[in-house]
Order: C-alpha cells, then sequence, then structure tokens
C-alpha cells in the first residue's frame, strides 16, 4: 500500500512538474517554431532570382536618386527661370524695362527729397538692379508659400484617384482644373509637358525647377522612382503627405512658440528709434548734435552697425528650418 501511495505520489509530482516546466518552456519551444518558419519564409523569398530583383530594383532606385540630384545641382539660375518662379509671365524685355523704369522713378524721388545728384545716380542703380531683383524674390517667396499649402492636399486627390483606378496622368489633370492658383497653374505645366510627350520624370524635375523646395523635391523624387522602379505609388504619396501634413504642424508649433522672442526682438530694434523720436520732439537742441558734429556722426554709424549686428543675431536665433 505504501508502494503503491509512493508511486501515485511520484507521478502527480511528475505531471505537475511536467506541467510547470511546459507553462515556462512553450512560449520558447513556439518562439523557435515561428523562427523556424520566418527562416523558411526568408530562404523561400530569398532566393537567387528573388535576390537579383531586390538588388536591381535597389540599383534602379540609386541610378534615379542621383539623376534627379544631377539634374537638382544645376549652375546659375537663369533670368527666364527667375520670372517663372515668381509666377509672372514677363519676357525679359518686359522686365528689362520695367527695370528701368524703377530706377528712373526711385532716382526722381530722391532728388526731390535730398536735392543731391550723387544719391539720385545711386538711386538708379539701387533702382533699377536692386528693386527688380527683391520683387521676384518676394513674389517667389509668397507663391511657393501657398504652393506649399496646397500640395498635400494635390497628393491627397493622386492618391485617392490611383487606389481608385484612375490613370496618373488624369490625376495632374484634375488638379490643374480644380483647385487654387499657384497649384493649378503649375500642374498646368505638368500636363501640358505630358502631352508632349516628355517623360513623366523629366516633367517632375522641371516642376522642382519652377518651386525650387524641398517637399516638391520629395514629390518629384516619388514620382520619378515609381516611373522607372514600379511600387505601390499611392501608399509612397500618402506616407510623403502625412510627412508634409507633420512638418506644418511643427512648423505652426515652432511659430506658436517663437514669437514671444519676435516680439521682444521687434520692441528691441524699435526702442532706439522712438527714444530718438520722443527726445527730438521734447528736446531738438540735445539730440540734434548727433547728425551737426562729427563725433555724433561717428557715433551714428557705430551704434547703427551695432543694432544692424544684433538685430540679424535675434533673427538668426529665433528663425528655425522644418
Amino acid at each position: 500500500m505504501n508502494g503503491t501511495n509512493l508511486a501515485l505520489t511520484g507521478a502527480l509530482m511528475a505531471i505537475a512538474a511536467g506541467g510547470v516546466a511546459y507553462v515556462f518552456l512553450a512560449p520558447y519551444i513556439a518562439g523557435e517554431n515561428r523562427a523556424d518558419k520566418r527562416r523558411k519564409a526568408m530562404s523561400v523569398v530569398t532566393t537567387p532570382a528573388a535576390r537579383a530583383a531586390t538588388v536591381n530594383r535597389r540599383d534602379q532606385v540609386a541610378r534615379s536618386l542621383k539623376e534627379i540630384d544631377a539634374k537638382a545641382s544645376g549652375g546659375k539660375v537663369s533670368l527666364d527661370l527667375k520670372i517663372a518662379r515668381a509666377g509672372l509671365d514677363w519676357s525679359k524685355q518686359k522686365f528689362y524695362l520695367a527695370s528701368a523704369a524703377m530706377g528712373i522713378v526711385f532716382a526722381l524721388l530722391i532728388f526731390l527729397v535730398t536735392k543731391t545728384p550723387i544719391a539720385a545716380l545711386g538711386a538708379v542703380f539701387a533702382g533699377a538692379l536692386g528693386l527688380p531683383q527683391w520683387m521676384l524674390n518676394h513674389l517667389r517667396k509668397r507663391r511657393i508659400k501657398a504652393f506649399i499649402k496646397e500640395l498635400p492636399t494635390a497628393i491627397d486627390i493622386i492618391t485617392r484617384g490611383i487606389r481608385a483606378g484612375i490613370p496618373l496622368g488624369d490625376c495632374f489633370r484634375i488638379i490643374s482644373r480644380e483647385t487654387e492658383d499657384p497649384l493649378r497653374s503649375e500642374f498646368r505645366q505638368v500636363v501640358e509637358a505630358q502631352t508632349l510627350g516628355l517623360p513623366i520624370g523629366e516633367v517632375m524635375q522641371k516642376l522642382y525647377e519652377r518651386v525650387p523646395v524641398a517637399d516638391v523635391n520629395f514629390f518629384a523624387i516619388v514620382i520619378s522612382i515609381q516611373s522607372s522602379s514600379g511600387g505601390n505609388l499611392s501608399e509612397a504619396l500618402g506616407n510623403l503627405s502625412r510627412v508634409l501634413r507633420d512638418r506644418k504642424k511643427m512648423a505652426g508649433k515652432i511659430q506658436a512658440m517663437s514669437m514671444e522672442a519676435k516680439a521682444s526682438g521687434g520692441i528691441i530694434a524699435a526702442l532706439p528709434f522712438v527714444v530718438a523720436i520722443l527726445t527730438y520732439l521734447s528736446s531738438p537742441d540735445y539730440i540734434s548734435l548727433l547728425w551737426t558734429t562729427d563725433m555724433g556722426r561717428v557715433a551714428l554709424v557705430v551704434s547703427a552697425l551695432w543694432m544692424s549686428l544684433g538685430v540679424f543675431t535675434m533673427k538668426k536665433m529665433i528663425n528655425f528650418d522644418v
């Protein structure tokens, strides 16, 4: 009887030990089985033919990126391209005539104010050379800002159209008809270039030349690589749209957080002028020494240099690239 009890006790202990061991070792055994399955799947995928296809696709993507980088790192920007980036339909002759008119008008205004021919001569060069370039840069920045604001919407239109089975060219036509400028005019040029038979990669590169920002470069790279190497375009564009929207949100947060520093910089920059005006109104003889004596003029020049350095430093500190 005692022997029977001992046998039953040993059997129960063995069963209990086996159960405990199973509880602790089963996950590892299952993990090994899953790892074996993954290794088998990988061995099936990584056959010589599959490896060769993967390497070829990787080489195609690398070549596409190199071609895009080589085209993007071009030489000097022509005047026609500057005018196109500003969104103007002017010719070179019209731009030169407008520059000459600006120079003459600016010189007349300066001469009427200062009665100095030398100042008027300097105003001719400033108005004919500096003012038109500033105008082009201002219009270009404003146009690019409006384009970037609407670009995620255009990408979403393309993504949904491709998922619905609409060809890429038809998606471009929808954007060229339904969106606002400058997005509409830029994609109209894309559609016209495709109609003429240009490859999609070259068309996207021309779009990046007209709108030279990183967001458009990403868009052009995705379209160019997909056209030459294949892939899931809707998924890639969906990810790009999400990244662009996240960057926009981050830029808004940075702008909100830096508004206090910008306001402080503006107040500090305006304070000397406000104090000078108030002092001139209350005691003109006291502050007029700054521009009636040699020492005062030197102090004004040095103060202007130091103030400009401080303003540019503060501006550099509160500007962030996202």
